[in-house]
């Protein structure tokens, strides 16, 4: 599996997949979750509303509508706190559901922004790193899998050097 870091709009990206940080409602919102809704057009609100919601670490899959994507995996992200009410394995368990319905839909690429590092306050080294070890986590345990190249879509330089530095280590 390889890994590949982009600074761009995720909405663009010829992947099979791109991951949502969407809210629990998966019906909208602002940041990524908003600019996927936009930009896939209505229906993907329509397919929303009939997943009846997300827990926070888990994920759900809906068609990409009008995206170059054929799918987007919903996941809901932890808001952080301090650290101390399972933040880092709730964002963990957000990749490894999202890779694991991927896998399922037969996906060979998928996308990913930086899961709760907007509003949602989490610090951004530490989900950079937590994204990237449960990557590679996911890719060991899962050795034959069809998923060839895993995206960190990054919306600004600065995250993009922390994933850089992440997956360097």
């Amino acid at each position: 599996m390889q890994l590949k870091l982009s600074t761009a709009d995720i909405t663009s990206l010829k992947v099979d997949a791109i991951v949502n940080a969407a809210n629990s409602s998966l019906l909208g919102g602002g940041g990524v979750d908003g600019a996927i809704h936009r930009a896939a057009g209505p229906d993907l609100l329509a397919a929303c509303r009939l997943l009846g919601g997300c827990a926070t670490g888990d994920a759900k899959i809906t068609g990409g509508f009008k995206l170059p994507a054929s799918y987007v995996i919903h996941t809901v992200g932890p808001v952080w706190q301090d650290g101390q009410h399972q933040e880092p394995e709730l964002l963990r368990n957000c990749y490894l559901a999202s890779l694991a319905l991927a896998n399922e839909a037969n996906c060979t690429s998928v996308a990913f922004p930086a899961i709760s590092t907007g509003v949602y306050g989490f610090p951004k080294r530490e989900a950079c790193q937590i994204a990237v070890a449960a990557v590679r986590h996911w890719g060991a345990e899962h050795p034959t899998s069809d998923l060839a190249e895993i995206v960190f879509c990054c919306f600004d330089e600065e995250t993009c050097a922390l994933y850089r530095t992440a997956l360097d280590s």
